[in-house]
This record gives C-alpha cells, structure tokens and sequence, in this order.
C-alpha cells in the first residue's frame, strides 16, 4: 500500500504586492533599501504602516486595498496575503505635528530631536531625516537660532496658514483633474448631476478639508473648519457624495430599513381609481352562475362516500 503524501505545512510568506513609484524603491543614490515601519497616525493616534525611501530622505503613506479570498501567485509559490499595497509619497511634516503640539504645550523652544520621539515608536525619530523635514519645519514652529543650534515651538497660526495652502492646492489639484464634489454628484462616477450652483466653491472647500483631515487630530480638523470660515455641519452626510454614505461592497446591499411598514397608509391615502369605459360595461354583465376564475386553479374536493 503506497503511503499517503504529507503535506508541507503553511507557512506564511513575507512577500507583499506593492504598487509603488520607481523613485520610491530607487536604492542608487543610497546603499540601502526602502524600509516599512509602523509609526504614530497623526489622526488615529494609533500604529499605522508607513515606508521610508533609501537613506530615509522620503516618506511614503501606505494604503492597503483588501477582498476576501483573495491570494497571490508569486514566482513559483502561493502568496496567502492577498493585500494589494499602494505607495505614495506622504509630507512628513504631518507625522511631526503631532510631536511638536505636545511639546508646545510647555510654551518654550526646544530641539527638534528632543521634541521627536516616541518609545512607543522608535522609528519616529527617523522622520528628522527626510529631505523636508528640517527644511520646511517653520511652517507649523516658531524658530530660534542660538549659535549654530536652532530651536523650535509650535505655532498654531502658522500651522493653520499652512493647512490652509494645502486645502487651496487640493482644490486646484480636484478640478484640474474634473473630478465634481458635493451632493449633486453620481457615486460611481464622480460626474456631477445638477447644474452647477453658488454653492460649488464652498463643496469643493469642504471635500478638500476632508481629505486633509485624513492626516491631523479631529481637534485640529475642526479648528481649520473654523480657520476656513465654515461652519460645522450637524449631519456631515449633507455634503458627502453619494458613495460615502453607504460603504461600497461586493456583496449584495440590504435595505437598512423595512418599507413595507408605509405600504398601508400610503394606499389608504390614495383616492379610488376611476373605473375605464370596458370596466364599467364588464361590471353591468350578469354573473349569475359563473364561477370566479380562482375556482379552475383550486384542488379538487373529493366525493362524500354513501
């Protein structure tokens, strides 16, 4: 009797599907690879999965699109994580925020390396790195300078100028795109539906403070809604496009509440039907010994035995 095969056991691969620019994995400049670490998420507050280019001089965001029963075929073997992983370059000075509000709270200047640092997150420190970093840091801190050292506190009208610009360049980026926003929007397309109103300029202020918002404290979202003159929404689904009220899924869509409840008060609102011309002939027919036509489809009574 020939012995029954074993079975390799699942062991789960490290490998990942990853769409990502070339200059993101680009490792000429420096002798080392992009490397993913789990950092602090400026809006979330919790670990969030981010990538560092070669030499650390760039950030990069990382989303994950996910299905069920979804897996890879990489090389020769199986890949169970069927994520697919999407790069995109991310400005640090997001991650960095975060820091620099808390230290401000003491109300003096310190060093931006003793500002930036986390045990909870080690890696956090390597955001000093990054090419813009340094160098754009005086768009949400006060600085000084005392020799050759510099010495940084959080501002928050500066961070609110710069949040600002950010939501002006979103908006150009939205419409040089031809991408509509607001209610009056398809949700599968994006094309908008009703003619362009007065109210336009304020749905692409508000979509693009949105997306900002993806990336700072819901404290701060709310002081750059106020910062940008407009008030707060009580339903925030008033303004949202179609698509998000109603999170997308391949699964059939269940009506989230039973209509049939109005069936019967809407039909006792409706006034009687006035009867057609052939109607009223077929009611004036004697009927007399006919049988209702209910009765051909009926099941058939059997005979009483004598």
């Amino acid at each position: 009797m020939a012995a029954k095969k074993k079975r390799t056991p699942n062991t789960q691969n490290d490998s990942w599907v990853v769409i990502a620019a070339e200059s993101a994995i680009e490792t000429q400049k420096h002798d080392c690879d992009p490397d993913f670490v789990k950092l602090r998420n400026p809006s979330t507050d919790v670990a969030s999965l981010y990538m560092l280019g070669s030499g650390d001089v760039q950030l990069y965001e990382v989303k994950a699109f996910e299905e069920d029963l979804h897996s890879w075929f990489v090389g020769q073997t199986v890949q169970r994580d069927g994520k697919l992983l999407f790069v995109t370059q991310m400005d640090p000075l997001y991650l960095i925020l975060p820091y620099m509000i808390k230290s401000g709270r003491e109300g003096k200047f310190q060093p931006v390396d003793q500002v930036v640092k986390d045990d909870e997150f080690p890696g956090s420190s390597r955001l000093l790195s990054c090419t813009r970093s340094l160098t754009t840091l005086h768009h949400i801190a006060e600085e000084k300078e005392v020799g050759s050292l510099k010495f940084h506190r959080y501002s928050q009208e500066r961070t609110m100028n710069w949040l600002k610009k950010k939501v002006e360049r979103t908006i150009v980026a939205l419409k040089k795109k031809n991408i509509c926003v607001g209610g009056g929007v398809k949700s599968t397309t994006y094309v908008r539906v009703k003619p362009e109103s007065d109210n336009q300029e304020e749905d692409y202020l508000r979509y693009a403070h949105g997306l900002i918002s993806e990336y700072i404290s819901e404290e701060l979202s709310k002081a750059l809604l106020k910062h940008l003159g407009l008030p707060e929404l009580k339903s925030p689904k008033e303004t949202e496009p179609p698509s998000k009220k109603r999170k997308l899924s391949d699964k059939p869509v269940e009506a989230g509440e039973d209509y049939t409840k109005f069936n019967s008060a809407d039909f006792a609102r409706k006034p009687p039907k006035k009867m057609t011309a052939a109607q009223k002939t077929l009611a004036k027919v004697d009927k007399t010994g006919m049988k209702p036509m209910s009765s051909f489809f009926s099941p058939k009574t059997k005979a009483e035995k004598k």
